[in-house]
């Protein structure tokens, strides 16, 4: 067991041979957007994320699905599962199987099995001193979310956000694999600085945030100063803040934004100072085109975050 139950990470990886190693993990949760087809697509691309994150390729997969057959017609399961089953195909992932059951609330997700060798995982819990930090992805999809279930949001932002968390992070992986990129994790349900936190903690070393670098929805900001923050942001917040430092200047809805929690967010990236541009303008020509370096990895405050 390469990477196990020992420290939080985004998968499991398990050591086949001197040159295979396998990466599993599951994913699945409740709608979050109203299209059937674009929440199975969506909960597919968040599910094949952590094997992208862990540096591998996703190969197979297995449905996992509760639906209340009482309450909603199987053609709705049907277009989850062809959403699902689109993304799949997109990233070249065999659907093997899966389970279903009947529950009240619909949930949808998958398990993932990935290849990777051995000596290329990547941790979380693996930076470097100097390393630049480099995001994917816009922040402010949980927020933003929140927007769309009030019916606070517009068709365009909706779509906007939708397409954007079911895109794949497969194109930010293959990217990073040509360059000296230490470790790497995806912001998700914890939040930019909840899974930044996890890269921070026994690294030896302190993180600074260079709060206007970060990509974000502007809508979101938007919405936070209205007060349509999820309860998943607050905890966020709560659970780890003690480790880190606001400068004044970063105001409260732009922290309410670091902390929302994302679905199928972008990769969070920890790379070698003197590649991190070249990486984010690689990262920009294959289309991720939001990437950008967000902070740096410092000596001190140790396993502190400094967001300025």
């Amino acid at each position: 067991m390469l990477v196990g139950l020992d420290r939080a990470d985004d998968a499991g990886v398990y050591k086949i041979s001197d040159d295979l190693a396998l990466i599993q993990t599951v994913d699945f949760f409740t709608p979050i957007v109203d299209d059937p087809y674009r929440f199975g697509q969506i909960a597919a691309a968040n599910a094949l994320s952590d094997v992208y994150a862990m540096g591998g390729v996703p190969k197979t997969a297995m449905n996992l699905i509760a639906f209340p057959a009482k309450e909603l017609p199987i053609s709705v399961l049907r277009t989850i599962i062809e959403g699902g089953l689109d993304k799949m195909r997109e990233a070249g992932v065999v659907l093997v199987g899966g389970h279903s059951i009947e529950d009240p609330e619909l949930k949808y997700g998958l398990s993932v099995t990935g290849f990777i060798h051995p000596d290329r995982v990547l941790t979380k819990r693996n930076l470097k001193m100097g390393d630049r930090l480099i995001l994917t992805k816009p922040l402010g999809t949980g927020i933003i979310s929140t927007a769309i279930k009030g019916g606070m949001a517009s068709k365009e932002i909706t779509e906007k956000v939708t397409q954007t968390m079911a895109t794949l992070n497969r194109v930010a992986a293959e990217v990073m694999r040509d360059f000296p990129v230490h470790a790497c994790t995806d912001a998700t349900g914890f939040g930019f600085l909840g899974h930044l936190a996890e890269m921070v903690l026994g690294s030896g070393y302190g993180v600074r945030i260079q709060a206007s670098n970060v990509p974000v929805f502007s809508e979101a900001i938007e919405y936070a100063s209205m007060g349509l923050v999820p309860a998943g942001a607050y905890r966020n917040r709560e659970f780890r803040l003690a480790m880190i430092d606001f400068a004044q200047k970063v105001e409260r809805t732009l922290q309410d934004v670091l902390f929302d929690p994302q679905t199928s967010g972008g990769l969070l990236i920890s790379v070698s100072a003197e590649r991190a541009e070249d990486l984010v303008e690689a990262l920009k020509a294959r289309g991720v085109e939001v990437a950008a370096v967000v902070g740096e990895v410092i000596g001190e405050p140790k396993e502190r975050i400094l967001v300025e």
